[in-house]
């Protein structure tokens, strides 16, 4: 019983945490597809410590689905190379919130796209509950680098989300990933 009144009162309070956050209004899904550069992250995972100085801007693409749904394709540099993922978001009753099933923590997350213009920039937060509330906060861009206005933008919102600054990051591009062969 407990442990039941636990959980009920850890998801209230995320779901309160997480209420603030608000999708760009009027999102249009069809305009958000194509190729997005993950230039910024804001992740304050302990885990992720050790990690922060290998990291690379990311590279993915939003595919729309004809049932309303996306899926985005990524790629990642690794230290064991280029690592292809592909996420399956579904949409929500509200434009610009999507979940997915992370297969890596066998549970389903949250993704909002808060703020973009679909031509240079989009501001996304994931959020999930696991152990504890974690969030992260991304930056993508339509290309490897993007306005210094558009990252002073994006790191204050990850300030005001509670980000510490050493836990926003602006990572390098990745070198051939994807691979040119791909033709991405």
């Amino acid at each position: 019983m407990r442990i039941a009144v636990v959980t009920v009162v850890m998801v209230m309070c995320a779901t309160v945490a997480h209420a603030d956050v608000r999708p760009q209004r009027d999102f249009n899904l069809q305009k958000f597809a194509g190729k997005w550069y993950r230039v910024g992250l804001a992740y304050d995972s302990p885990k992720f410590v050790p990690y922060r100085d290998k990291l690379k801007a990311s590279v993915g693409i939003i595919t729309v689905l004809p049932n309303g749904n996306a899926n985005l394709t990524m790629w990642d540099a690794t230290p064991a190379g280029c690592r292809i993922k592909v996420y399956q978001y579904e949409k929500t009753n509200v434009a610009g919130q999507f979940t997915y099933f992370s297969t890596r923590h066998n549970m389903v997350k949250d993704i909002t796209v808060v703020s973009t213009n679909y031509t240079d920039y989009a501001l996304v937060i994931k959020h999930k509950v696991f152990h504890r509330e974690y969030t992260q906060v991304a930056l993508y861009g339509r290309s490897h680098t993007v306005r210094n206005s558009v990252i002073q933008r994006f790191r204050a919102f990850a300030l005001s989300k509670g980000f510490s600054s050493d836990s926003i990051l602006t990572p390098p591009p990745a070198e051939n990933c994807p691979p040119s062969a791909s033709g991405h």
